[in-house]
């Protein structure tokens, strides 16, 4: 059975994405994956720390801090980035193990919320996570997240739970949604 997250058509990048796809490798030691349209898919270093958390910092009120992050850059954890031009515009940290797969943050700029760039990042984590042989995803989401809840919503994730208080919210705590994404294969 297909995937419904595998899209029909692969727009993979063409001459001037090849030539970009070029310049990131020499550039960096680490393997690339392509996405959708130009934009790059690459593994995230220390190096890309100070974007991450110009984004973090951005995007939330309570952000993760920069020892979290640098702690997941320097485990076992994956962590990806969407580079457009050049340009961090989204990231995620996961964690892959045992056939499961836990979307422990996920962010796109500001400035790129709301044109779609979520989605396709999304599905191409899910990719990454099925061929590292994930079975299902996991993830949890502040129940106030409307648009977020609505993307999960529409790529297939289900409630499976909820947590009480878990996220901080000014003085007072808000819950989380916890979501199930069986992957199929």
């Amino acid at each position: 059975m297909e995937s419904p997250f595998r899209p029909k058509e692969h727009p993979w990048l063409g001459l001037a994405g090849q030539n970009e796809l070029a310049k990131f490798k020499s550039s960096r030691s680490c393997p690339m994956s392509l996405s959708i349209a130009n934009n790059l898919i690459i593994p995230l270093t220390q190096h890309d720390l100070p974007a991450i958390m110009q984004i973090e910092r951005r995007a939330y009120d309570f952000p993760w801090t920069e020892k979290v992050f640098e702690d997941c850059l320097g485990g076992d954890y994956l962590c990806r980035g969407l580079y457009e031009k050049g340009e961090l515009r989204a990231y995620a940290v996961l964690s892959i193990a045992v056939g499961e797969c836990h979307i422990l943050n996920v962010c796109v700029a500001p400035e790129f919320q709301g044109r779609g760039v979520a989605s396709g990042f999304l599905l191409s984590l899910l990719d990454i996570a099925r061929e590292r042989q994930a079975e299902i995803v996991f993830l949890e989401v502040r129940a106030s997240n409307i648009a977020a809840l609505a993307l999960y919503s529409k790529m297939g994730f289900s409630e499976i739970g909820r947590r009480n208080g878990y996220y901080r919210n000014g003085e007072s705590r808000e819950d989380a949604l916890v979501l199930s994404l069986p992957l199929l294969s």
